[in-house]
């Protein structure tokens, strides 16, 4: 093969490749710095569809992918997080949010991009601050951007110079309305097969720079790529949940449904982009002793935005219809029992700062599954009868929480596998701790419970003074866990002396009623099974007040 086409090819490639490199960079590195914002706007969602446009226009801008916004919002409506008609006005948003990165590529520092990518990466790989190592991540992953278009661009000039790739892409021309379509089809393909709409736009602004292709060609490989990113999120939905491949359906109607649209006044539409910019797109301009043609660049983008823009003014206001026509096509069908407790999702692991947030709420689950595991154990100790619907419930909710604990650690590495912030990692790290406490504290009820059927299997049965201290000692530590729990939900960092004060009642009032057994020991026969499994029903209410303790210190970054 010709050195010059090896050359050429080596550049497009590496091109290509150091792009997609700073597109996933810039995007961890805007997530780390901007973790809190996101998840603000994220929580902003509501059924409002301006509001929810806005957010998934903000969001997209923020992670810097529109592919990733929507897989999120596939994996949230997945968890129920999010409803239908929440996730159609972030998707809409998402596709406005999307069009930056066209403009980002239309500024002319192409050159500086090495520089730009050398300097980042000194005060990425050397500073201390997290906050300026992240922000240094951003400038690297832009650096890489301009300096992998750079590479691009100029390894796509010779393809001017070969009739067989001139002649190949001729065939690729907008003339006529199936031309149009043609040229929609190919961006469409290579899109779905990049799964990367920022790629397929550097590429065809590449192209269009290189005068490779024309600007009608460029704009309609443009408006096909809108077709071809909605692929990612369609894959997403594969295996989830009803309203989560209606999400990935309302976006592939809505820029399918677009293009239709845009290319049946395609000659018009593109018309009047150019006389909105009010530059030559033929231009001709000179570097280095080669052609370029850097005013398409413009052209493209704005072709990319206004079509955005426009779809989402057409579509916004019909969202209700939109959503009642998904429920038709994906009708409600039963759904299989879900082999997870959790609505954690791993497509949202892509997003680290939100789905630091939906973890947190299947570890306040766990609390809530305490709570009332201790609640059902109090019937049960005091009523001292036989009850399997409630014993059932009991084991029932030791088998969650350990399941809860199996799935929230899984998400969690895989999580703090990625780049993320000190921040979400200091978060993990708790979440991870006091999922091990909740588990624990599952454990010793259900301990509780065991002694008490043993006991009953035993023929034997606590004197009424031994029932009534075992109730009292009952309540207090119930009370305590409740109050341990609302400080989690609350995130009351100040929790841990009042805990350590109520924690020593509780030690003190354990041994009280221990001495005291000790005394009727000593005073009136007593089995040792009954004497035996007595102490250790103590034993576990001083354990559970033990592990509660310790999420208190957690919660006040003692531990």
């Amino acid at each position: 093969m010709d050195s010059h086409i090896l050359t050429m090819i080596f550049g497009i490639l590496g091109g290509l490749g150091i792009f997609l490199l700073g597109m996933k960079n810039m995007s961890e590195s805007m997530q780390a710095v901007a973790g809190n914002k996101l998840r603000k706007l994220i929580n902003a969602v509501t059924n409002n569809r301006f509001i929810a446009c806005g957010v998934g226009a903000l969001a997209t801008c923020l992670v810097q992918s529109s592919s990733v916004t929507t897989v999120m919002v596939v994996g949230m409506v997945n968890a129920g997080i999010m409803n239908l008609v929440q996730a159609i006005g972030v998707i809409l948003g998402a596709n406005i949010g999307t069009t930056i990165t066209g403009w980002i590529l239309v500024v002319k520092i192409g050159k500086y991009g090495l520089p730009m990518l050398g300097i980042s990466a000194l005060f990425y790989l050397f500073t201390k601050h997290e906050r300026i190592r992240y922000t240094a991540g951003v400038f690297l992953g832009l650096g890489m951007i301009f300096f992998g278009l750079q590479l691009m661009k100029e390894g796509f000039v010779p393809l001017r110079e070969m009739p067989a790739f001139t002649e190949w892409f001729a065939r690729f021309s907008p003339t006529g309305y199936f031309g149009v379509l043609k040229c929609c089809l190919v961006g469409a393909i290579l899109t779905a097969i990049v799964q990367s709409s920022s790629a397929t736009l550097a590429i065809t602004m590449g192209l269009a720079y290189s005068g490779v292709i024309d600007f009608p060609t460029a704009a309609a490989l443009v408006l096909g790529e809108n077709i071809g990113t909605t692929i990612t999120a369609f894959l997403a939905s594969l295996g989830a949940s009803n309203n989560a491949k209606r999400a990935s359906y309302a976006h592939m109607f809505v820029n399918i449904l677009g293009v239709i649209w845009i290319t049946a006044i395609f000659g018009i539409y593109v018309g009047m982009v150019e006389k909105f910019i009010g530059t030559d797109m033929a231009a001709e301009v000179v570097v280095d002793g080669k052609a370029t043609f850097p005013n398409v660049m413009q052209g493209i983008a704005t072709v990319h935005t206004g079509f955005n823009v426009v779809n989402v003014i057409i579509f916004l206001p019909l969202i209700g219809l939109l959503s009642k026509l998904l429920y038709t096509i994906v009708p409600e069908k039963p759904q299989k029992e879900e082999p997870h407790l959790t609505a954690l999702d791993i497509r949202l692991l892509d997003t680290p700062a939100i789905s630091i947030e939906q973890s947190k709420k299947e570890v306040l689950r766990m609390g809530q599954t305490v709570t009332e595991m201790l609640q059902t154990l109090n019937s049960i100790v005091q009523g001292q009868k036989p009850n399997e619907k409630e014993e059932h419930k009991i084991f029932k909710g030791e088998n969650d929480l350990d399941l809860y604990q199996k799935e929230i650690i899984e998400f969690l590495s895989a999580i703090m596998a990625g780049v993320i912030s000190h921040e979400v990692m200091n978060e993990g790290r708790l979440q991870l701790r006091i999922s091990d406490e909740l588990e624990s504290v599952g454990d010793y009820i259900t301990s509780i419970l065991k002694f008490n059927l043993k006991m009953r299997d035993a023929n034997e049965k606590l004197s009424e003074e031994g029932l009534g201290e075992i109730t009292s000692l009952h309540g207090q530590v119930q009370e305590y866990v409740d109050v341990i729990n609302n400080a989690l939900v609350q995130n009351d960092t100040g929790i841990l002396s009042k805990a350590q004060v109520d924690g020593r009642k509780i030690t003190h009032k354990m041994k009280d009623i221990r001495a005291r057994h000790l005394d009727r020991v000593g005073t009136s026969p007593v089995t040792p099974i009954k004497s035996l499994l007595y102490t250790d029903m103590l034993n576990s209410y001083r354990r559970i007040k033990d592990h509660a303790l310790n999420i208190a210190e957690v919660l006040a970054g003692e531990k």
